[in-house]
């Protein structure tokens, strides 16, 4: 993933306090995902681990960093709302490995954002609900991708050919998300 929040985090000592760069653009998914608009000033910290003062050594760098975040977040919501949003470069599945670093990665972080703008999902879309079933299949795909080795055991526990069935899995995700966050902001515009 070569990107200008690439470059920021070629800087050793941001690196270490900033999510990496799969993580950032996960957690960043989640939020465009949301039901309703968060403001990014309210979760921005949360990128490097909610302290009240930022990491960035100069007000420039953080307004670079915050600028890149948000330019992420418009294209992610686009993306999201028309059905275009795909697997960033360099997250895919492994031979070895079952995913690459930066697959459980973006898991991770997309699960980290959910946390946030976990109300909002549960009041549009109830426990109960046909809706509260697709964002649930949401979140537990998200949740094998950023643990296989555990999904693939419990694939396989099943009786299911658990390689194909993450596959399917892995190649589901982006059209699930997509009519999640769409379905997601139907029921808000109803309201």
């Amino acid at each position: 993933m070569s990107s200008p929040l690439s470059e920021l985090l070629k800087n050793p000592q941001l690196a270490e306090q900033l999510l990496s760069e799969a993580q950032t653009r996960g957690f960043v998914t989640a939020m465009a995902a949301a039901p309703h608009l968060i403001d990014p000033a309210e979760w921005l910290a949360f990128l490097w681990g909610g302290d009240e003062t930022s990491p960035f050594e100069s007000h420039e760098e953080l307004e670079a960093y915050a600028n890149e975040i948000v330019n992420m977040w418009n294209q992610s919501r686009e993306d999201l709302l028309t059905g275009q949003w795909q697997w960033p470069e360099g997250c895919a599945l492994d031979d070895k490995e079952l995913v690459t670093e930066a697959t459980r990665e973006l898991a991770e972080g997309m699960l980290q954002g959910w946390q946030l703008s976990r109300d909002d999902w549960d009041t549009i879309m109830p426990e109960g609900s046909e809706d509260n079933a697709l964002l649930g299949g949401v979140l537990l795909c998200f949740s094998l991708l950023y643990d296989p080795e555990n999904a693939m055991e419990a694939l396989s526990q099943e009786g299911a050919d658990g390689l194909a069935q993450f596959e399917e899995i892995f190649t589901s995700v982006p059209t699930m998300l997509c009519g999640l966050t769409i379905k997601a902001q139907a029921l808000v515009q109803e309201q």
